[in-house]
């Protein structure tokens, strides 16, 4: 099969849009399918042979963060080459109602089109301004995926129609195979996010980090991800920030080894998440989870069986139950078990083959219409009329 994926959001900015087209289109290639992804990229940035670059991304506020975006007349134009190039058997958009080459290729593409929804955002003014221009767009979509039920929410009350929930899939034995790290072992909690994104919580739980380290004072906390580092500690007191070691943007590789090596992994986010991915690889490389109980959290922790949640902003609740896990490892023995077996409904095997399944689905449609349509004619020349 013949499989054009679109990536709305820039291929050099790490986030979980991309890594889920990036493994989805991998799964793909390793079956056999012949698969390109059309991505915004800056010049400069090395690709896989698979991904087409549609030229440099800006940064735009969306469904609060931001996101590095391609629209114009430029954009369109490579769509409309890719497409022709690519002579795709199915098309499989992510986000097509945000502003990028998703919708771009909406207006643009002929034949199977399968979207994925990737957002919750139960209050958008913005998608339901936008819903007159979106529609024309939208009623060319053959199939409707959406990664959890909040975003399958979001779909249905702001735009109309449904979707099947397939969830954002993981290599679990890539975490789970994953050598832990001496260095970052023992009495660790670990984050990994943008530190410069509220929304991702770290504040949060460097409001409770005291708390933590009064009752616990050899605990560490490692923070992989890109921001600013001194201001990321600036609300810690100065003795208290030598606990605080911040990794760096890391690769998967050391990525999988960190949640292999952590005792706890707090995921603090404070709102905009449709599922979480990184709650998913946690679990896989058996690290204990402790997040917010946003909704989509809960729904991927099994509402608290496969890794614990506290209310969400509440740091003094954090704390309270970081430290309470930190003291007992056999709850946290218990999470790992839990979370691993919990964790396989994510992995590729079942996503992939359930996302191909709709693939095939949409394209025996439009192979059906098309020969209906061909016979009609045919008899139509004829000048015979078909019952």
């Amino acid at each position: 099969m013949r499989i054009g994926i679109v990536c709305p959001y820039s291929w050099d900015v790490p986030g979980g849009v991309q890594f889920h087209i990036r493994d989805l289109a991998e799964y793909f290639i390793r079956l056999g399918h012949q698969v390109s992804v059309l991505a915004p990229a800056d010049d400069d940035t090395p690709l896989p042979p698979y991904v087409v670059s549609a030229g440099r991304a800006v940064p735009v506020p969306y469904n609060g963060s931001v996101a590095r975006l391609n629209f114009g007349f430029l954009s369109a134009a490579r769509v409309r080459r890719w497409l022709h190039d690519g002579a795709f058997d199915v098309i499989h958009i992510h986000e097509p109602t945000s502003p990028s080459l998703g919708l771009l290729t909406c207006w643009a593409a002929q034949g199977p089109i399968v979207a994925t929804f990737h957002t919750s955002n139960p209050r958008s003014r913005a998608m339901i301004a936008a819903y007159s221009i979106l529609q024309a767009a939208l009623e060319k979509i053959s199939a409707r995926i959406a990664v959890s039920e909040y975003a399958r929410r979001t779909l249905v009350e702001h735009l109309g129609g449904d979707a099947v929930v397939i969830p954002n899939g993981v290599d679990v034995d890539f975490f789970a195979g994953a050598e832990p790290k001496a260095e970052w072992q023992g009495d660790t909690i670990g984050f990994i996010g943008r530190i410069d994104e509220p929304r991702k919580g770290l504040p949060v739980l460097m409001k409770a980090l005291p708390k933590i380290l009064a009752a616990r004072p050899q605990t560490r906390l490692l923070v992989a991800g890109r921001g600013d580092e001194e201001e990321a500690v600036e609300s810690l007191p100065a003795e208290l920030r030598s606990r605080v070691e911040f990794l760096g943007m890391v690769s998967d590789e050391d990525k999988a080894r960190f949640l292999r090596s952590v005792d706890l992994y707090v995921a603090p986010n404070t709102g905009g998440e449709s599922f979480g991915i990184i709650l998913v690889e946690a679990m896989s490389a058996g690290a204990p989870v402790l997040a917010s109980d946003l909704d989509a959290f809960a729904q991927v922790l099994d509402r608290g069986a496969a890794g614990e949640l506290f209310p969400n902003e509440d740091a003094d609740a954090l704390a309270d139950a970081a430290v309470r896990l930190l003291t007992d490892p056999q709850r946290r023995a218990e999470l790992r078990e839990r979370g691993s077996a919990h964790v396989r409904r994510f992995d590729w095997s079942t996503v992939g083959a359930d996302i191909l399944s709709v693939y095939e689905t949409v394209t025996a449609g439009a192979a059906a219409v098309a020969e209906d349509e061909r016979t009609t004619g045919l008899w139509g020349r004829l000048g015979f009329a078909r019952d």
